[in-house]
């Protein structure tokens, strides 16, 4: 039996909306794993930096570790923005997931 090509397309944006929940649906499995282990990564105890006080060190070395370290705190820093703006999102998609 044939069909017409109206009745063919009708067919196939009929089953947009399944594609779409589908795809939505694998979206979300792994959005939620993403999310899981980037708050594991950022929670994650800070690293103390023993500084080398009495070891005697080529004056262009310490400026070099002195740089290094004045950018690992800049890192830091913004990495602890970084999870407070993660955890502001998260609250607000609870509210938004209350509210509906």
């Amino acid at each position: 039996m044939a069909y017409s090509e109206t009745r063919i397309v009708i067919g196939g944006l009929a089953h947009v909306p399944v594609l779409i929940f589908i795809a939505n649906f694998i979206k979300g499995k792994f959005g939620i794993k993403t999310e899981e282990a980037k708050h594991t990564v950022v929670k994650e105890e800070p690293v103390k930096i023993n500084e080398a006080k009495h070891i005697v060190v080529q004056e262009g070395k310490l400026e070099a570790i002195n740089e290094l370290s004045n950018k690992l705190d800049s890192i830091e820093k913004k990495a602890d923005e970084v999870y407070e703006k993660l955890k502001k999102k998260k609250k607000d998609k609870k509210k938004k997931k209350k509210n509906n």
